[in-house]
């Protein structure tokens, strides 16, 4: 069944490889519209996913020290890997050395670009307002704007509110029950979602394969492109499943048992989006603890961006290099404090395409850099961030594993 499986996405991907390489206007914007309505139909379901996932596993725990024990491993795995990324980027820049970019490469940005930075710009933001954005103040609103962040601690208080009151309310437990069911219903919607994944498939192939062909041009900014890129890879491919193994976890195993989140991070670019089928591959695939994959996974959705932790430490030493009207000389210590500046920002960072830009551009405007340098980066920032959500997904699906196999069957 799995080679049988293995061989249709294979298909899929040289069939979408190839239509999206045809450069048929018509063809092109047929898969651009069946990409957008699969991206949208994970969206409907990732929002009522995180609520419902987080809300049933506390709410089913009730005992704190379970839940506590879960959570320090969860966050202390969180950190250490985002840190580990932080400083896999943080060396290659030290080592490739990404040179100052000339007038004439930063004057070629096109007007889009600059268009987009300059909008983006005029709301910079500050690590208290980033942290402060995660505090919800409306019940409502971060299921309308999809902030995966303030869903969590929602639901995270009312399950707690759950697991307490039903102790002694009849009520209360109608409700629990009524949530669960309401979470089949909706994993019955991922599993169908899963089903036609060769679909989006294809779409999503050839939607990329149409950008390629367009040209993207990175020779200016080359040696940053291979710092952001082969930081990722490592990351990818060497740092964790090295951590896996040392856990006594087969990472290898585990990447290819979650290739279908992989595959839809990948091409979603949207951590959030994919959390649905990451969630649903670890159950069956992964064969992970319910209770374990449901709490793990939409919150490290949230807090686990290891991809995103390098990408705005990379990014704002380019930027800073490149900026000297700001007034920050990069010393050693100085990118170790950025090192951390940029662990703690990528916590909490939206789980959606361009959220790692969009926030690394809002602390550049912050400190006075050059932000057109940003507008350069911007036309192939598609192609870091399919990388990056994949690395992001990844990550949680190691930490998943890890602390699935670190909890005994008697804690479940």
């Amino acid at each position: 069944m799995k080679a049988k499986r293995a061989i249709i996405w294979t298909l899929a991907l040289v069939v979408g490889a190839v239509l999206g390489s045809l450069g048929i206007g018509g063809l092109d914007r047929f898969m651009d519209f069946v990409a957008a309505a699969y991206t949208r139909a994970f969206q409907f379901v990732a929002v009522p996913t995180v609520a419902l996932a987080i809300l049933t596993a506390m709410a089913s725990l009730g005992e704190g020290k379970k839940m506590g024990r879960v959570f320090a491993r969860t966050l202390g795995y969180t950190v250490f890997t985002s840190f580990v990324a932080a400083l896999v980027g943080l060396g290659l820049y030290l080592l490739v050395k990404p040179g100052e970019l000339s007038a004439d490469v930063i004057a070629s940005v096109s007007d889009a670009a600059k268009g987009t930075v300059s909008r983006l710009a005029e709301t910079p933001d500050t690590i208290y307002g980033h942290i402060l954005n995660a505090i919800p103040n409306n019940l409502v609103n971060p299921f309308l704007t999809g902030n995966v962040l303030p869903i969590v601690i929602i639901s995270a208080g009312i399950g707690i509110a759950i697991a307490i009151l039903g102790r002694t309310s009849e009520n209360v437990r109608l409700l629990h029950r009524a949530i669960n069911g309401l979470q089949e219903i909706f994993f019955g919607l991922i599993k169908g979602l899963i089903w036609a994944l060769p679909v989006g498939i294809v779409a999503f192939a050839a939607q990329l394969a149409a950008q390629m062909s367009a040209g993207v041009v990175v020779g200016s900014i080359g040696k940053y492109v291979l710092v952001v890129l082969a930081g990722n890879l490592i990351q990818f491919f060497v740092i964790l499943p090295l951590i896996c193994y040392l856990r006594g976890v087969n990472g290898y195993r585990v990447m290819r048992e979650m290739t279908p989140a992989l595959l839809m991070a990948l091409f979603t670019k949207s951590s959030a989006a994919t959390l649905p089928v990451t969630i649903a591959t670890a159950e069956k695939n992964m064969k992970a603890k319910p209770w374990i994959a449901r709490f793990i996974l939409p919150l490290c959705c949230t807090i686990n961006m290891n991809g995103c932790a390098a990408f705005i430490l990379v990014t704002s030493l380019f930027v800073m290099q490149n900026s000297p009207d700001c007034g920050i000389v990069l010393t050693l210590p100085t990118m170790l404090v950025w090192c951390v500046v940029a662990v703690v920002c990528a916590i909490g960072n939206a789980g959606v395409p361009m959220g790692c830009y969009f926030l690394t551009l809002s602390l550049m405007a912050g400190i006075g850099g050059n932000l057109m340098i940003l507008g350069v980066i911007l036309p192939i920032y598609t192609i870091i961030d399919m990388i990056e959500t994949a690395e992001n997904v990844w990550s949680d699906c190691c930490i998943c594993s890890i602390v699935d196999k670190s909890t005994p069957e008697a804690e479940a």
